[in-house]
């Protein structure tokens, strides 16, 4: 059975950070990772994960200016300077709260621009992964539904970039909530990538609620990652139904052990 993680952009939305990391580890979770956490000093994070005996896995790379329709900035023409900066902070936290991987977001991008944007894409990934060889950045496309302007949504197009770079520390966040949207045929993208794949995350589809309704037999999903021989861990990057703890029920029904 896969390793779960935690992801605390979602999970117990109600109550500040550090409380999360305690309100993971009371759950039963052994691992958490971050979306945004820039408002709390890493040193702070880093503490709270090991007085609660929790592992900080990842985190997201800024996302830009909000007010500005940014979510993301690696792909994104006359951003250079932005991009880096996002990027060394997110180096600079992972390092002082103890995660190891990055998630690079790519941002938005007109369709008629993607040829351009890619080389960007490209050429700031490079310099991501020469100043961090030290930590995985993680690569996630992200379906259209919910991000109709964002850069790439299939992992086709991800493990492209990777082959492009050709750096070490690059990988595949196979999210199934965003491949099963996006495409489908999770099982299959499953065993193609897997060589690739650094990490995953789990939703239902398509309410992105706990992973226990909707269109993906988590189970067969699980069992996949199981005879592939997968090692990394399973983010559980849903939005509760209600209150978090109430909705880890899943867990029952589904058979899995949080720890």
């Amino acid at each position: 059975m896969p390793k779960f993680s935690a992801n605390l952009g979602f999970l117990w939305p109600d109550i500040p950070l550090l409380a999360r990391i305690e309100a993971a580890a009371r759950a039963g979770f052994v691992a958490i990772e971050l979306h945004w956490p820039y408002d709390t000093p890493a040193l702070d994070v880093r503490d709270a994960c090991v007085a609660h005996g929790v592992r900080l896995l990842g985190l997201n790379a800024a996302f830009g200016d909000a007010a500005s329709g940014d979510f993301g900035l690696a792909a994104l023409e006359g951003r250079r300077a932005d991009f880096e900066a996002s990027v060394l902070q997110a180096i600079a936290y992972a390092r002082e709260a103890g995660a190891s991987a990055i998630h690079v977001l790519a941002g938005n991008v007109p369709q008629e621009r993607k040829r351009q944007a890619s080389a960007v894409f490209v050429e700031n990934l490079s310099f991501a992964a020469r100043e961090a060889p030290d930590l995985t950045l993680l690569l996630e496309p992200l379906n259209r539904r919910d991000r109709p302007g964002y850069f790439y949504s299939t992992i086709e197009e991800a493990a492209q970039l990777i082959e492009e770079v050709a750096a070490p520390n690059l990988a595949l966040m196979f999210d199934v909530y965003h491949v099963a949207i996006s495409q489908g045929d999770v099982l299959r993208r499953l065993r193609k990538f897997m060589p690739l794949i650094g990490h995953v995350q789990i939703a239902a589809v398509p309410s992105r609620a706990e992973p226990d309704e909707g269109e993906i037999a988590y189970g067969a999903v699980f069992a996949e990652l199981d005879r592939l021989g997968y090692g990394g861990w399973v983010g559980c990057e849903y939005r509760p139904r209600g209150a978090t703890d109430d909705g880890l029920r899943w867990t029952q029904s589904l058979g899995v052990r949080l720890s």
